[in-house]
């Protein structure tokens, strides 16, 4: 039996900036409906999750939601201006701030932390905290699987399809929404049309939308029904180019099988000796037994111990793991930005990089895509060694020619990100390093870049939680194991699993013994005056110093008070207070030493 509708939109029309945005709206979700609103950049997902909340009036039609019913939006930038602390963001508005002091300790973030200090991990949780806190009957997501790791997201898969209220999703992550929605809302040219099934059989219900619509337009001229399929699907790639994609890389992934084999077996039998040498003179990076170890205040951490590991031309390598890891530390410690321990690295002279990190904050906004594009004038731009004109440059990444003299600043998030990946990828290089590549792409802009890179010839390597991309783009995962040792598998990110089967449930790292852990901290140095930290950076580090051995001294006291035989007896509503302190306060040591090791490594990139 059907259940009745939580939210209707009928006939909803809305006119943005003298464009109709919406030319008839009709839908209704219920509860227990999971619905993937997927749709072309700029179409107006954004601005159809306004209107489904109350935020937006529409300008015709009517929305109606259920009286008494309470909505949550997760947005895509959480703003904690004005909030001292994480559970002030998360309890806003609640009468008890038991239900948001639950969630945070839950998504293991301390209620007490300070929101300036939020790392893009720790703030989308604390933004997952206050919309569960709210018990709603209808959750609205926009992207929000960014900065969280791949166990984070298999976590919140299982809050999801246990919600049994009315879901509305916005993301990037296509492994993500398979595993969440149960229909889709594809907005297109104005109206949204719902699936039958999840995000997982969307790919052959769009197919059969279009290819009904194709009949009716069989009269047309070709190049027509080719620009109205583009313009209609801008979601993902039409499934021939999906299956071609696909076996390229299968072919790839076995070409890669064969390099190993010839390195690993040398001179066996002529052929496969010529083969081997061949392969030889093609290593990009060769890693031989190389060692990094910071010291923190509470103990050592290794990033990469005995790690010998050879890149050759051609290979297309996933780093992945959960945050703290150090997968960001080892890609710099393979580029040589930042020095060894021990053991010994060697670059092919011949290697061009080019690294997109994930900051992707290099763009001017006061720079026109223009300029941005062309930075030294004219009208053509060097792409890979070879000239392209500007517009049609940027055509590829789905400008139009009227937005080159747009200023940058005035371009959506997913158009940033477009021109920076832009920008990256026409620059003269034979290995491309990205991290967090998929991090606020719209789908559209996904598919192209999972195309551009199957055309990519160079060598890639790519740090990344979006598992169905890795399966799509790499031939090989590295895969941390135990204490910065690091195991090379073969195929994507489904093959690790398969080969790891402990990948997505494994710790961060491993912590240092207790005593060594209080050893580090009283033999840990003051920061030296000498650092070129700006001043900013030394007084948090500074600051770190003290508040980590300040959490380690609680924790210590906090163990110790559980540990007595009568602390349950004498007040269990205090054991428990204190149990969830206590989980909460290693968690907050785990940020510290993340933020504190992360400034350490920055300083000593400076110092280098």
């Amino acid at each position: 039996m059907a259940r009745p509708p939580l939210l209707t939109l009928t006939d909803v029309e809305l006119t943005f900036g003298g464009k109709p945005l919406f030319t008839g709206v009709a839908m209704s979700l219920a509860k227990g409906e999971r619905a993937a609103l997927v749709g072309r950049n700029g179409e107006g997902k954004s601005t159809l999750m306004k209107l489904m909340s109350g935020i937006e009036e529409p300008d015709a039609g009517e929305v109606w939601l259920q009286p008494g019913s309470i909505v949550s939006i997760v947005p895509q930038e959480p703003v904690f201006t004005g909030y001292q602390t994480a559970l002030a963001y998360a309890a806003e508005g609640m009468d008890e701030q038991h239900f948001a002091e639950a969630e945070l300790t839950e998504l293991g973030i301390d209620p007490a932390l300070d929101p300036a200090t939020l790392s893009g991990g720790q703030a989308r949780r604390v933004a997952l905290a206050r919309a569960f806190a709210q018990q709603p009957d209808l959750l609205m997501m926009d992207e929000p699987t960014n900065h969280l790791d791949v166990a984070t997201i298999a976590m919140l898969e299982a809050r999801l399809n246990q919600f049994n209220g009315a879901l509305v999703l916005v993301s990037h992550d296509r492994r993500f929404l398979e595993n969440v929605s149960t229909t889709v809302l594809w907005l297109r040219q104005g109206v949204v049309l719902k699936s039958p099934g999840g995000y997982g059989t969307f790919e052959d219900w769009a197919d059969s939308v279009e290819d009904a619509e194709e009949k009716r337009l069989a009269r047309m001229q070709t190049q027509l029904k080719a620009e109205h399929r583009w313009l209609a699907r801008g979601v993902t790639g039409r499934r021939k180019r999906n299956q071609g994609r696909l076996s390229k890389l299968m072919e790839m992934r076995a070409r890669h099988a064969e390099l190993r084999a010839g390195l690993a077996q040398g001179k066996a039998g002529a052929e496969l000796g010529a083969e081997s040498g061949d392969v030889l003179s093609k290593r990009i990076i060769e890693a031989k037994n190389l060692n990094k170890t910071y010291e923190t205040p509470t103990g050592p951490l290794t990033i990469a111990k005995d790690l010998t590991l050879n890149i050759v031309r051609g290979d297309r390598i996933g780093i992945v793991g959960p945050n703290g890891a150090g997968k960001t530390t080892l890609i710099k410690l393979l580029l040589g930005e930042i020095d060894a321990d021990s053991g010994r690295l060697k670059r092919n002279p011949t290697v061009e990089p080019t690294y997109l990190d994930q900051a992707r904050d290099t763009l001017n906004p006061n720079d026109t895509l223009w300029e941005t594009l062309a930075p030294a004038g004219g009208d053509q731009i060097m792409v890979q060694g070879s000239a392209r004109h500007v517009t049609g440059y940027a055509k590829d990444f789905l400008f139009g020619p009227e937005q080159m003299r747009q200023p940058v600043g005035a371009l959506s998030g997913g158009e940033r990100n477009r021109l920076t990946m832009a920008v990256a990828l026409a620059q003269p290089s034979n290995l491309l390093v990205m991290d967090e590549p998929t991090n606020d792409l719209d789908m559209q802009t996904l598919d192209l870049l999972e195309d551009m890179l199957a055309n990519y010839d160079g060598t890639l390597i790519i740090v990344s939680h979006d598992r169905s991309f890795l399966d799509a783009t790499v031939t090989s995962c590295l895969v941390p194991v135990r204490g910065g040792e690091w195991l090379q598998t073969a195929g994507g990110w489904t093959d690790a699993v398969a080969q790891v089967p402990d990948l997505i449930a494994s710790a961060h790292r491993p912590k240092a013994p207790k005593a060594a852990r209080q050893k580090a901290i009283a033999d840990r140095p003051e920061p030296k005056p000498k650092s070129k930290l700006s001043y900013k950076d030394t007084y948090r580090l500074e600051e770190l110093g003290r508040q980590i051995s300040e959490r380690e001294r609680e924790i210590a006291m906090l163990e110790k008070a559980l540990a007595a035989p009568d602390a349950y007896a004498k007040g269990p509503e205090d054991f428990q207070k204190q149990s969830v302190r206590l989980d909460a306060a290693k968690t907050d040591l785990e940020s510290m030493e993340e933020e504190w090791l992360a400034l350490e490594e920055k300083k000593e990139t400076l110092a280098g």
